[in-house]
């Protein structure tokens, strides 16, 4: 069997792998097995890539191979679960510069078919520089809103819009006279990548915090069209599948992030809404609950807790900041032990990052069985003792059900406020990332406990010990 054999082989054998993983990830118990796969399939796929180079060129694959590994090793190692949306970000980033770097190689080497097969060599080369360039500069910034470097609110310049749709035809304009005369393109894609970066900046930073789990999933999908391209570009089978499957289920998890959040993708694209992190609460609209957020103590939960028969906590980012997951682990074990129903729920939009608040309780070894979705919990709060919100906002915010004014009217939303009593752990009295007002903290039913969420957790715990 030739090396070309074995490469196409292995390649098959890799796609097929690729779409096994992405099966298994769809469930918290088949996660590992997925990601196994996944690893063994890139594998598969570098050892192919390696048996069609020359013998010069395997030095040098080595060595980049090598200092990928100790860099994604150690970032691996190293990362907290807080930072996971931010890598994903970073990484998605990384994908599309070297989507862009593999056009600009390819136009440097001089290889310009001719033909209608230059047509879809141009087609791809001009396609995967553009969407690189928009992927890396809106990943960096949406590190940097994830990272806090940058502010979670919207950058709303005016007529953004239209210079947008100006940009994106001048894009299109450009494309055809590069296809005209690709051999003298290279001033033609320097400047179309330059517009891309400055779309992919100026979209990113036009949208708020709370769209921005949706953003992490939309930059997912571009990174995986952007290396479908390459696959065209450098007649590579494997890589067209493979951004293909990343191109389409990001595409698809943003859709799906959108419907749980009650807006469409093109009004995400077209701009995010709400304030700073940490700033003032807006004030309430016109027949919304006004009033002061009372607060409660640890004694005082205590107590609720002890005399409860049903609770259900609903984590949100604020837990993962604090890193509160395990001691929360430890708190269900303590109630479960005696004899109290302790469930979790968990709405699509939870944390910076699809999934954030599954991964998070996985880690914390949470049984699955616990953790509940938002339409397979939401009619159980009724008749729920105690609901514990940990560093959650706008996913139990009742504004999205009974307040047109509020940017989030419409969206499906945690009804905790239909249980005896809601106490909510919140680090201060400012906004949350998406600077939205919340009337929960308000209703009769609420009480908030400021503080870390970890420290309250503990002193929970040693207190239910106690008792």
């Amino acid at each position: 069997m030739d090396a070309q054999t074995t490469a196409t082989a292995a390649y098959i054998a890799a796609s097929a792998l690729f779409i096994r993983s992405l099966g298994g990830l769809s469930n918290p118990e088949t996660a590992r097995a997925g990601n196994l796969q996944g690893m063994i399939g890139m594998g598969l796929a570098v050892g192919a890539t390696a048996l069609l180079l020359p013998p010069a060129a395997l030095p040098v694959l080595a060595v980049v191979v090598v200092i990928g590994l100790a860099i994604g090793g150690t970032l691996a190692q190293r990362v907290a679960m807080t930072s996971m949306p931010q890598l994903v970000a970073i990484l998605h980033s990384f994908v599309g510069l070297a989507a862009a770097l593999v056009g600009f190689a390819s136009q440097l080497g001089g290889h310009h078919p001719t033909g209608a097969e230059g047509v879809i060599h141009s087609v791809a080369l001009y396609a995967g520089i553009f969407i690189g360039a928009v992927t890396f500069t809106g990943s960096v910034v949406a590190w940097g809103k994830l990272e806090g470097k940058i502010g979670s609110k919207p950058l709303t310049l005016p007529g953004r819009h239209g210079g947008n749709l100006l940009l994106v035809i001048v894009v299109a304009v450009l494309g055809v006279v590069y296809a005209m005369n690709p051999e003298a393109g290279l001033p033609i894609l320097l400047i179309m990548s330059g517009i891309g970066g400055f779309l992919g900046w100026h979209m990113v930073m036009a949208i708020g915090g709370a769209d921005m789990p949706v953003v992490v999933s939309m930059l997912n999908s571009y990174s995986g069209w952007a290396a479908a391209a390459d696959g065209f570009l450098l007649q590579n089978d494997l890589l067209i599948v493979t951004g293909a499957l990343v191109g389409s289920s990001g595409a698809i998890l943003s859709y799906i992030m959108c419907k749980a959040m009650a807006r469409s993708f093109v009004s995400v694209i077209l701009g995010g809404f709400g304030a700073e992190e940490g700033a003032a609460p807006a004030k309430p609209a016109d027949g919304q609950p006004v009033g002061e957020a009372v607060a409660t103590d640890v004694a005082t939960l205590v107590k609720e807790l002890s005399e409860a028969s049903s609770v259900i906590i609903v984590p949100g980012y604020g837990m993962a900041v604090a890193q509160a997951q395990h001691p929360v682990y430890a708190l269900t074990k303590l109630l479960r032990a005696r004899g109290v129903e302790v469930r979790f729920a968990i709405h699509p939009v939870a944390g910076r990052l699809p999934g954030h608040m599954n991964v998070l309780l996985a880690e914390a070894n949470l049984p699955y069985d616990l953790v509940l979705e938002m339409d397979e919990i939401n009619d159980d709060f009724p008749d729920t003792d105690v609901v514990l919100v940990i560093g959650a906002n706008d996913i139990v915010n009742p504004g999205a059900l009974d307040d047109p004014s509020s940017p989030i009217y419409g969206m499906p939303v945690l009804h905790a406020w239909e249980a005896a009593r809601v106490v909510v752990f919140k680090r201060g009295k400012g906004a949350g990332y998406a600077g939205v007002e919340n009337p929960l903290f308000v209703r009769p039913c609420t009480r908030m406990l400021y503080g870390d969420a970890k420290k309250s957790v503990d002193a929970l715990l040693a207190g239910l010990s106690a008792t």
